[in-house]
């Protein structure tokens, strides 16, 4: 098992300006996931960034799309895929018009799911 690397600097970068220059109806928020930026919408997680690899939520058409473009399912652990997420290829990384369209897929995608009730804590006694 190799050892977790932290984020990429400069991919946080380009997820967190993607997302401030996204237009969007709904409220997003940034919550750090396991050491890694993460963004919600509905409580639903869109987008990250996990060592080297922009991950998203897709529906299954776009996913398969992605997949098909040089992307990949997303696994944070070898054998271990997420459920409806794939790690975006560098080249549509790299190119800030077409990493903007597929941010806001994603967010789209989460926003079409059934938001998710926040859990109350148990209080300390």
């Amino acid at each position: 098992m190799t050892a977790w690397r932290k984020p990429d600097e400069a991919l946080v970068r380009r997820l967190d300006e993607t997302v401030a220059a996204l237009e969007f109806d709904r409220p997003v928020d940034y919550r750090p996931m396991f050491g890694c930026p993460a963004y919600f919408t509905g409580g639903n997680m869109f987008a990250g960034v996990w060592e080297e690899t922009m991950m998203l939520r897709l529906s299954e058409d776009d996913r398969t799309e992605v997949i098909a473009a040089g992307g990949a399912a997303f696994e944070p652990m070898p054998g271990r895929p997420m459920k409806e997420y794939v790690a975006l290829p560098p080249s549509m990384v790299a190119d800030p018009d077409t990493a903007a369209r597929w941010v806001h897929r994603a967010a789209a995608y989460a926003a079409s799911l059934p938001p998710k009730k926040k859990k109350s804590r148990k209080k300390k006694t």
